[in-house]
């Protein structure tokens, strides 16, 4: 399974498929090319592009979309190509098996109604991926590369370093990184690379592991 790292939140999965997880607007469209399934976190707009996903269901009428029920609506014009999902369902999309785990948006302020949220751990039968969404939903399972929040309105790093602690990944990377300037990634970077307990890499948008 090769795995490229967009800008900020989205990420490109191709094995037999191509499946591709929170193509959102501050992400390239490109990750959308030749994708044949689209996983998305949660309705908000770095994780979801609307026009983006119309266009790439245009271009390919089979392109099927997985999304929790609270989003559907935003995905109204797609009508078919979507199906919800709740946690705990598992199901085949683009031939990878995923699991969706949480359920709920971490809080960003208690004045600030929280959203469904599902974090996705996404599995080619040798090698899983997991990806959380904006949230630190642990998964019960054994993860072999995580993605990581490096930075976000919700959340403080330490946060995310006990979240790496907690599922115990092989190794892990940095996601939802675009809010950070380089100097700001460097600290925060530095600390989990020291104190996350596994291998860890912020890699620039474009790079497949």
């Amino acid at each position: 399974m090769r795995v490229t790292k967009f800008t900020h939140s989205c990420l490109r999965l191709e094995g037999d498929g191509v499946l591709v997880v929170d193509p959102g607007a501050f992400s390239e469209r490109s990750a959308l090319d030749g994708a044949d399934a689209v996983l998305v976190t949660h309705e908000h707009v770095d994780h979801l592009d609307v026009d983006a996903l119309a266009e790439a269901a245009e271009r390919r009428p089979g392109l099927a979309i997985f999304a929790h029920a609270d989003v559907l609506p935003r995905l109204g014009a797609l009508g078919d190509a979507v199906t919800a999902v709740a946690p705990g369902d598992e199901f085949s999309a683009a031939g990878l098996t995923v699991r969706a785990y949480g359920g709920r948006h971490a809080v960003i302020h208690e004045d600030i109604p929280r959203i469904a949220n599902l974090g996705y751990l996404i599995s080619d039968g040798g090698h899983s991926v997991y990806t959380p969404g904006d949230s630190y939903a642990v998964p019960e399972a054994e993860v072999d590369t995580l993605f990581v929040p490096l930075n976000a309105p919700w959340m403080k790093l330490s946060e995310a370093i006990d979240f790496v602690r907690a599922v115990r990944p092989g190794r892990a990377y940095a996601l939802h990184d675009a809010l950070l300037t380089p100097t700001g990634a460097q600290i925060s970077n530095g600390h989990l690379e020291r104190l996350g307990g596994t291998t860890y890499a912020q890699v620039a948008p474009g790079t497949t592991v």
